[in-house]
Protein backbone atom coordinates (compact mmCIF):
# COMPACT_ATOMS: atom_id res chain seq x y z
CA UNK A 1 0.00 0.00 0.00
CA UNK A 2 2.95 2.31 0.86
CA UNK A 3 4.59 1.74 -2.85
CA UNK A 4 1.37 2.44 -4.65
CA UNK A 5 0.64 6.19 -2.36
CA UNK A 6 4.53 7.01 -2.92
CA UNK A 7 3.67 6.22 -6.88
CA UNK A 8 0.56 7.86 -6.54
CA UNK A 9 2.05 10.65 -4.77
CA UNK A 10 5.20 10.73 -7.20
CA UNK A 11 2.58 10.92 -10.65
CA UNK A 12 0.83 14.14 -9.07
CA UNK A 13 4.09 15.50 -8.32
CA UNK A 14 5.03 14.88 -12.22
CA UNK A 15 1.76 16.32 -13.33
CA UNK A 16 1.83 19.63 -11.09
CA UNK A 17 5.13 19.92 -12.51
CA UNK A 18 4.13 19.50 -16.24
CA UNK A 19 1.19 21.53 -15.40
CA UNK A 20 3.30 24.48 -14.02
CA UNK A 21 5.65 24.22 -16.84
CA UNK A 22 3.16 24.44 -19.98
CA UNK A 23 1.21 27.36 -18.29
CA UNK A 24 4.51 29.41 -17.88
CA UNK A 25 5.19 28.99 -21.39
CA UNK A 26 1.70 29.55 -22.68
CA UNK A 27 1.69 32.41 -20.10
CA UNK A 28 4.90 33.94 -21.87
CA UNK A 29 3.55 33.14 -25.38
CA UNK A 30 0.92 35.32 -25.16
CA UNK A 31 1.46 37.72 -22.69
CA UNK A 32 4.90 38.70 -23.07
CA UNK A 33 6.66 37.03 -25.90
CA UNK A 34 7.34 39.42 -29.04
CA UNK A 35 5.34 39.31 -31.87
CA UNK A 36 6.21 40.30 -35.63
CA UNK A 37 4.14 42.52 -37.00
CA UNK A 38 2.44 41.32 -39.65
CA UNK A 39 4.23 42.06 -43.67
CA UNK A 40 7.26 43.53 -41.32
CA UNK A 41 9.57 41.32 -43.56
CA UNK A 42 7.70 41.69 -47.07
CA UNK A 43 10.57 42.00 -49.19
CA UNK A 44 12.76 39.25 -50.30
CA UNK A 45 16.78 38.77 -48.81
CA UNK A 46 18.43 40.72 -51.56
CA UNK A 47 15.94 42.92 -52.46
CA UNK A 48 16.56 46.80 -53.68
CA UNK A 49 13.55 49.01 -54.20
CA UNK A 50 13.13 50.31 -57.89
CA UNK A 51 12.17 53.62 -56.52
CA UNK A 52 14.76 54.86 -54.81
CA UNK A 53 18.15 52.66 -56.56
CA UNK A 54 20.43 54.76 -58.18
CA UNK A 55 21.12 53.81 -61.92
CA UNK A 56 17.79 52.56 -62.16
CA UNK A 57 16.43 54.42 -65.37
CA UNK A 58 19.40 53.17 -67.36
CA UNK A 59 18.42 49.89 -68.32
CA UNK A 60 15.57 47.89 -68.56
CA UNK A 61 15.30 44.58 -66.45
CA UNK A 62 13.95 41.61 -68.29
CA UNK A 63 11.43 39.25 -68.77
CA UNK A 64 9.33 39.15 -65.73
CA UNK A 65 11.63 41.02 -64.13
CA UNK A 66 12.57 38.18 -61.25
CA UNK A 67 15.82 38.46 -59.65
CA UNK A 68 17.97 35.41 -59.44
CA UNK A 69 20.92 34.91 -56.46
CA UNK A 70 19.48 36.81 -54.54
CA UNK A 71 20.61 35.47 -51.24
CA UNK A 72 24.61 35.88 -51.91
CA UNK A 73 25.01 37.13 -54.95
CA UNK A 74 26.01 35.55 -58.31
CA UNK A 75 29.68 36.08 -57.02
CA UNK A 76 32.52 34.66 -59.30
CA UNK A 77 30.65 33.64 -62.33
CA UNK A 78 29.38 37.68 -62.54
CA UNK A 79 32.74 39.06 -63.29
CA UNK A 80 33.34 39.33 -66.74
CA UNK A 81 36.65 37.21 -67.62
CA UNK A 82 37.04 36.57 -63.83
CA UNK A 83 37.45 38.83 -60.53
CA UNK A 84 41.65 39.37 -61.01
CA UNK A 85 40.47 41.22 -64.66
CA UNK A 86 37.63 43.40 -62.07
CA UNK A 87 40.47 43.99 -59.60
CA UNK A 88 43.32 44.59 -61.87
CA UNK A 89 41.13 46.97 -63.95
CA UNK A 90 39.54 48.98 -60.99
CA UNK A 91 42.96 49.76 -59.27
CA UNK A 92 44.53 50.43 -62.35
CA UNK A 93 41.42 53.00 -63.17
CA UNK A 94 40.92 54.48 -59.93
CA UNK A 95 42.72 57.65 -58.88
CA UNK A 96 43.15 58.74 -55.28
CA UNK A 97 42.49 62.30 -55.35
CA UNK A 98 44.10 62.64 -51.96
CA UNK A 99 40.94 60.65 -50.59
CA UNK A 100 42.11 60.36 -46.55
CA UNK A 101 38.82 58.24 -45.99
CA UNK A 102 38.96 54.62 -44.31
CA UNK A 103 36.08 52.60 -44.24
CA UNK A 104 33.80 50.10 -46.48
CA UNK A 105 32.09 50.99 -49.23
CA UNK A 106 29.12 48.49 -50.71
CA UNK A 107 27.48 48.15 -53.81
CA UNK A 108 24.62 46.57 -53.49
CA UNK A 109 23.10 46.11 -57.36
CA UNK A 110 21.46 44.06 -60.04
CA UNK A 111 22.68 43.12 -63.47
CA UNK A 112 20.01 42.78 -65.90
CA UNK A 113 19.76 39.88 -68.35
CA UNK A 114 21.99 41.77 -71.04
CA UNK A 115 25.26 41.80 -68.43
CA UNK A 116 24.06 45.37 -67.82
CA UNK A 117 24.19 46.69 -64.02
CA UNK A 118 22.00 49.51 -62.73
CA UNK A 119 19.58 49.47 -59.42
CA UNK A 120 22.14 50.46 -57.05
CA UNK A 121 22.03 50.97 -53.14
CA UNK A 122 25.01 52.16 -51.34
CA UNK A 123 25.92 51.45 -47.79
CA UNK A 124 28.55 53.35 -46.57
CA UNK A 125 30.83 52.43 -42.59
CA UNK A 126 33.80 53.54 -41.10
CA UNK A 127 36.43 50.10 -40.61
CA UNK A 128 34.23 49.38 -37.41
CA UNK A 129 31.28 48.87 -39.59
CA UNK A 130 29.65 52.18 -37.95
CA UNK A 131 27.66 54.09 -41.08
CA UNK A 132 29.37 57.00 -41.91
CA UNK A 133 29.51 59.19 -44.99
CA UNK A 134 32.55 58.94 -47.31
CA UNK A 135 33.75 61.18 -49.73
CA UNK A 136 31.43 61.89 -52.45
CA UNK A 137 33.94 62.32 -55.24
CA UNK A 138 35.47 59.09 -54.30
CA UNK A 139 31.82 57.11 -53.97
CA UNK A 140 31.07 58.82 -57.49
CA UNK A 141 34.05 57.56 -59.02
CA UNK A 142 34.04 53.98 -57.49
CA UNK A 143 30.09 54.07 -58.81
CA UNK A 144 30.75 54.94 -61.82
CA UNK A 145 33.38 52.23 -62.41
CA UNK A 146 31.66 49.73 -60.54
CA UNK A 147 28.52 50.09 -62.77
CA UNK A 148 30.67 49.50 -66.45
CA UNK A 149 28.76 47.15 -68.29
CA UNK A 150 32.09 45.49 -69.28
CA UNK A 151 32.96 43.97 -66.04
CA UNK A 152 29.68 41.62 -65.87
CA UNK A 153 28.60 38.67 -67.59
CA UNK A 154 25.03 37.48 -69.01
CA UNK A 155 24.13 34.63 -66.56
CA UNK A 156 22.20 31.76 -67.85
CA UNK A 157 19.59 29.39 -66.56
CA UNK A 158 18.36 26.75 -68.84
CA UNK A 159 19.87 28.86 -71.65
CA UNK A 160 17.65 31.74 -70.74
CA UNK A 161 19.55 34.92 -69.60
CA UNK A 162 18.75 36.54 -66.37
CA UNK A 163 18.35 39.29 -64.19
CA UNK A 164 20.76 38.64 -61.10
CA UNK A 165 22.01 40.34 -57.63
CA UNK A 166 25.38 41.36 -57.03
CA UNK A 167 27.36 43.03 -54.93
CA UNK A 168 30.77 44.79 -53.83
CA UNK A 169 32.47 45.86 -51.01
CA UNK A 170 35.75 47.99 -51.05
CA UNK A 171 38.07 48.09 -48.31
CA UNK A 172 39.73 51.37 -47.91
CA UNK A 173 42.49 52.97 -46.18
CA UNK A 174 43.36 56.24 -46.63
CA UNK A 175 41.62 56.82 -49.83
CA UNK A 176 43.12 53.49 -50.78
CA UNK A 177 41.29 50.57 -51.89
CA UNK A 178 43.00 47.47 -49.80
CA UNK A 179 40.67 45.05 -50.66
CA UNK A 180 37.97 44.31 -52.87
CA UNK A 181 35.11 41.85 -51.69
CA UNK A 182 33.51 39.07 -52.67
Amino acid sequence: MKKQVKSTFGLCLVATAFTLVVSGYLYYSYNCAPTPKKNEYSNYVGYISQNTALLNDVYELCGGKRIYYVYNGASYRAYNKNKGFFRKNILKEYENKGYDDSGYLNFRFLVNCEGNPGWFEIIQTDLTLQETELDEDMVSQLLQLTSDPRYWNILLIEDEPINYYMYISYRIENGTITEILP
